[in-house]
Parts: C-alpha cells; structure tokens; sequence
C-alpha cells in the first residue's frame, strides 16, 4: 500500500494580485499635504506610547508625497526627534523587498509614510511578509487612509495603521474599515 501525499503548499506571493490592484483604479494620487494635516500627523507620533524618538520615514517618488516626507522630517528634527531612515519606492516595481528592508533595518521606534496607494499597497504586503514591520506603529497622511487601500493589501496587512486626514481629523485601520476622529480624537465618525 502506497501512501499518497498532496504536494507542500507554494507560499503566497507577497505581492497583490492584479484584482487587488484593480481596486484602486480611478482612486487620485496623493494631493499636496495640509499644515493641518501635518500637525495632527505630528501629534499622533508623538503622543504614541511607547514614546518615539526615531522613525523610518518612507515616501513614493511623486512630488507630493517626497514633500510630505522632507516636511515631516523638518517638524520631527525640530521637535528633537530622529529620522533613522528615509527611504523612497517605485509605484511599480519587482517586489519592494529592498525599500522594505531598508524601511525596517535601523529598527525603528515607529514608520511615517506619505504615498501613493498602489505603490504603498505592494509595499505594505512585501513589508507584512517579510521584515518586523508593525502596522499598528506605522502613521500615514491622507491618502493612506481609504478603505480600497485596505481593500487592495488587505485588512490583515495594515490593521491598526493610522494617519491625519486634510481638516486635521485621523482615521485608523480596524480589520477593514477605515474610521476617522475629529481633532482632538472627539468621536468616529
């Protein structure tokens, strides 16, 4: 008698499938970023607990995300924290493992991100596969934080990511919602 064994299971690709990315089809790019936007992006980092004092900062390549990046790093170093990383990506590319690398290698106390969605959907996947990456200690501007995001890399790879909205509200991942709070953290809504 013979014993039949079904072959090991290939491991799931990191990356999101073309359906995943179909999602975000017709969801705008990231617009220029607020004064308020930064500022309640700012006060989520830094009343985290535990404290942060240095972050890995990560941005795709279009202009309004890389000046996202350069303001909030200007803002963190002038409140007297560190940037450990600054780190950039392609919208398109191979497999991300090399900014994801490179976004978890000084280990740091937490993640800022300003991108673009699809770009930050492949990453976020590549960065859940395969480094220490924390979602839960990761902050992202405005056009993180939509529920097609969540959608395309799916509500297990960024649960508890939060970010600012535009007006200055926050939103937060929580399985596959998004919900947002107004300044001050007063309610959902």
């Amino acid at each position: 008698m013979t014993h039949l064994q079904a072959p090991a299971a290939a491991p799931a690709s990191p990356l999101v499938p073309p359906e995943g990315l179909a999602v975000l089809d017709g969801l705008p790019g990231p617009a220029p970023h607020t004064g308020a936007e930064l500022a309640a992006l700012l006060g989520l980092v830094g009343d985290a607990r535990p404290r942060v004092r240095a972050v890995a900062l990560g941005h795709s390549r279009d202009a309004a995300s890389r000046a996202a990046a350069e303001d909030f790093a200007e803002a963190w170093h002038a409140s007297g924290g560190t940037v450990a990383a600054l780190v950039d990506w392609p919208e398109r590319g191979a497999s991300w493992l090399r900014a994801a690398r490179r976004l978890t290698s000084p280990a740091p106390d937490a993640w800022v991100v300003a991108a673009a969605p699809a770009g930050w959907a492949q990453l976020a996947r590549r960065l859940r596969h395969g480094t220490p990456w924390d979602p839960a200690r990761t902050y992202g501007f405005a056009a993180l934080g939509d529920a097609r995001v969540v959608a395309a890399a799916g509500a297990e790879t960024l649960q508890g990511l939060r970010g600012a909205t535009p007006d200055g509200r926050t939103w937060q991942v929580d399985r596959e919602w998004v919900t947002t709070a107004a300044p001050g953290g007063g309610g959902a809504r």
